[in-house]
């Protein structure tokens, strides 16, 4: 059962980000997830270009960087020059939506959507079309908190999404983000996931290497 791995360094101890980004690299993973909060799009700060820059020379993973911001457009060329690799805007948080996806590809990096667990998918049908989507991520919890509990009807939405993809012959990945533990992650790649967004729980007990190797075991990669 193949699927990327990505842990959120929302979950990670910030006295030690680099360490902790060293220790998930050694241990096998390839992807970092970097939720970037500005306390409008939803309450929350976490971190801006500048700290993404610093773990960039630390390190040789992807980086996905997830906004949840307003007016996204204004963190594209720093996000680029900072070397990220993947940037998710949410379909809420863009004036013009198309636009956004084509500029963060135009600038080299891959452009994706973000839905919100009461928005729906319908509207990406054009964007498909044209592939500029390269990844559409389905939050099963509410945006702008670690922590939360997987919401159940986020499997069906999956499940909807990858039909609507694969009748198609649309080409973006579905990554999940939000309340992703070894109890449910299986079901959420067998909905047809393929980038699992993974926070409290790759951190937990701060046992990095093992939370790694236990979720690798359960999905047999």
């Amino acid at each position: 059962m193949t699927a990327i791995l990505s842990p959120s360094i929302l979950a990670a101890d910030f006295s030690c980000l680099a360490d902790d980004v060293q220790r998930l690299e050694k241990a096998g993973i390839n992807d970092l997830h970097l939720d970037v909060m500005d306390g409008h799009f939803v309450d929350n700060i976490t971190f801006g270009v500048d700290v993404i820059k610093h773990l960039r020379a630390k390190t040789k993973m992807n980086f996905d960087a997830h906004l949840m911001v307003e007016n996204p457009d204004k963190f594209l060329s720093g996000l680029k020059n900072a070397g990220v690799n993947s940037v998710t805007v949410h379909v809420e948080a863009c004036r013009h939506l198309y636009h956004t996806v084509e500029m963060i590809n135009k600038l080299g990096m891959q452009g994706g959507v973000v839905l919100n667990p009461a928005t729906d998918f319908a509207s990406l049908k054009y964007m498909a079309q044209d592939n500029i989507i390269k990844k559409v991520l389905i939050m099963s919890v509410e945006p702008g908190y670690g922590g939360q509990s997987y919401l159940p009807m986020s499997t069906q939405k999956i499940k909807d999404l990858a039909n609507w993809r694969d009748e198609n012959g649309y080409e973006f990945i579905i990554q999940v983000d939000g309340g992703i533990n070894l109890n449910n992650i299986k079901t959420v790649v067998e909905a047809g996931a393929g980038d699992i967004v993974i926070g409290s729980a790759m951190f937990k007990n701060r046992e990095l290497e093992k939370n790694a190797a236990d979720f690798k075991n359960v999905l047999g990669i």
